[in-house]
This record gives C-alpha cells, structure tokens and sequence, in this order.
C-alpha cells in the first residue's frame, strides 16, 4: 500500500498557493512540500493535519490509500 494525496490540487484550488508559501505556514520547507506531492515522503499524522487544517478539510480527502496489493484487506 502507499499513501497518494491531493496536495497539489489542493494548492491550486485555493488561489494558487505555493509550495513555499504552504511550507512557511505549517513549518516545514519546500522540499517537504515537493516530496509529498510526488509521493516520496509520507507526512506524519501532525503534519497530515495541519495541511488539511490549512486547507479546511478532513485529511481524507487530501490523502488516500493506494492499494496496489490484492492480498490486502
């Protein structure tokens, strides 16, 4: 399984935010930001939080399970 998200929709569904600007507010930097829009860093469950709170909403519909195993349940 792996963690897929929205994030980047997100960003551009309220006025175009940048990463940068994201970072800044819930402190982390860019790069951070970048890399879990690429799937390649998995937010801790703070972190998950204060970006939906960023965004006002519910951390499910930012992030998602993939469920690239068919032994999973």
């Amino acid at each position: 399984m792996k963690l897929g998200n929205h994030l980047r929709r997100c960003r551009f569904d309220k006025n175009e935010t940048s990463q940068q600007a994201l970072a800044e507010v819930i402190g982390v930097t860019r790069q951070t930001i970048l890399s879990i829009e690429k799937n390649k860093f998995v937010p801790s469950t703070l972190l998950a939080l204060k970006i939906a709170k960023y965004f006002d909403k519910p951390v499910d519909e930012i992030f998602f399970i993939i469920n690239d195993d068919e032994n999973v349940a």
